[in-house]
């Protein structure tokens, strides 16, 4: 088998698999930096490659996702999430006759720049860059992907294709960024999929909720009556597991049958009609294809509320955000005084953005338990 059988077979795959309204990777928009085709690997197979292979990617197994300093191993990590969030987001690409690879590599990717400690950890940054651009997770992703990943000579970052950094750049809900391909919004929708439901799961196995509190949610009762119609009377972690599920897979079904309308109702067949449909027909509104009916995302939007106000706004939760946030906080001020103290290419970089900028990409790539090290060592003197 020759070469450039190889270099014609993902595309002719793609041709026979994806919708019209997918995004096909012979149409990409390439790279920044130039580089050749790969031989039978096609772009978003490379970028998807790239971030798994990529220090970032590994850190986000010692990441906090919600629930920083817990004892246990149940609740979720930063990677775990990812990895659910990935294998949501597959289903649904995979429904809609998405772009698969493109779909992995953007679910894989969404949460590489987020700091140790959750979001604690990012609004301690964001606190420490005020007046100097601020610090946001989402940002920060690009940064690395652009800038901070160096494992490549002959280029910066890991030069994505401008399809993968274009979504990133959505994600900050720019103004200026293109509107979203579906493949974006189908990364969006399972991330709020996943986080709710499995926040939801860590709580009540951490102890901060009861299932019968989740329970009386409308979204989650019915999910829990469909539970019972399945499998008749379930109890105790049975009961929890069933309901959870449910939730997750109605969620999915749902988006599944309403986007599917919804192009047909809009006669998308490109990509140019999906983001034309975002921008609205005045061009002021904006349309996500991907998206729940109006009562289901009212029901999510319940689910959110009794999140954040009975967990991640907990006294409990609260405590703990704030013995780690002071931990940051006094590192990152440790390290603007001592910059000589933070790797060469930080102390590099520093002088093209600043100390404070570099000092919070620096942290920003610790993991939890790293950043807890090297606390003790910089200010503790053990």
């Amino acid at each position: 088998m020759t070469s450039a059988t190889f270099s014609s077979d993902w595309k002719s795959r793609e041709a026979l698999v994806l919708a019209p309204w997918a995004m096909h990777g012979v149409d990409s928009a390439g790279r920044v930096h130039e580089e050749m085709p790969h031989p039978f690997r096609s772009p978003y197979q490379r970028d998807r490659d790239r971030i798994v292979h990529s220090a970032a990617f590994r850190r986000l197994a010692h990441k906090t996702q919600v629930f920083t300093g817990y004892p246990g191993d149940y609740h979720r990590s930063r990677l775990t999430h990812t990895l659910e969030v990935t294998s949501i987001a597959r289903t649904l690409g995979r429904a809609l006759a998405l772009n698969e690879d493109l779909v992995e590599t953007l679910a894989l990717a969404h949460d590489i720049g987020h700091p140790p400690l959750g979001h604690a950890g990012e609004d301690t940054l964001a606190q420490r860059l005020h007046g100097a651009g601020g610090f946001n997770h989402n940002s920060q992703a690009l940064r690395i992907m652009e800038l901070l990943e160096t494992r490549y000579p002959q280029f910066p970052g890991l030069n994505l294709s401008r399809e993968v950094l274009e979504s990133q750049a959505t994600r900050q809900r720019s103004g200026q960024c293109l509107p979203p391909l579906l493949e974006t919004q189908v990364v969006d929708a399972a991330d709020s999929i996943a986080y709710d439901t499995h926040d939801a799961d860590d709580a009540i196995e951490l102890g901060l909720v009861a299932l019968e509190e989740l329970l009386e949610i409308p979204l989650v009762s019915e999910a829990a009556a469909r539970t019972r119609d399945r499998y008749g009377t379930l109890v105790g972690v049975e009961l929890r597991r069933a309901v959870l599920h449910e939730l997750v897979e109605f969620q999915v079904a749902e988006l599944v049958v309403k986007s599917l309308a919804t192009l047909a109702a809009l006669s998308i067949d490109s990509t140019a009609k999906v983001r034309a449909a975002f921008l609205g027909s005045s061009g002021s509104g904006s349309l996500r294809i991907v998206a729940h009916s109006p009562t289901v995302a009212a029901g999510k939007k319940q689910l959110e509320t009794f999140l954040f106000q009975r967990v991640y706004r907990s006294d409990q939760v609260l405590a703990v955000r704030q013995i780690t946030q002071e931990k940051l906080g006094r590192l990152f001020d440790w390290y603007c005084l001592h910059p000589v103290e933070m790797p060469a290419g930080y102390q590099h970089r520093a002088a093209q953005f600043g100390v404070p900028r570099s000092v919070a990409d620096y942290l920003a790539g610790m993991s939890d338990r790293y950043l807890d090290w090297d606390y003790q060592r910089r200010l503790c003197g053990s």
